[in-house]
């Protein structure tokens, strides 16, 4: 959440610069914080499809194939 709100600050900051070193100097930045957070963002989805195949994996191993099929199809979805 800090890099989202940092995200929404600088897109403020946009909005705000006056001098032309600033309009030049803040979209950089806040070019280079989108970046981060859409890298975060995907690592983070990453890790959610992970963990629902190993619960998947998981619950296939003990038989119940029911809960396995459900987590099947959440990791589906995406």
């Amino acid at each position: 959440m800090d890099k989202i709100q940092e995200r929404v600050n600088k897109k403020a900051a946009i909005k705000n610069s006056r001098t032309r070193a600033e309009k030049a100097k803040v979209p950089a930045e806040y070019t280079e914080v989108n970046k981060q957070v859409k890298r975060s963002i995907i690592t983070d989805k990453r890790k959610y499809v992970e963990d629902l195949a190993m619960t998947a994996k998981k619950a296939a191993r003990e038989g119940n194939m029911r809960q396995g099929e459900m987590w099947i199809f959440r990791i589906d979805l995406f």
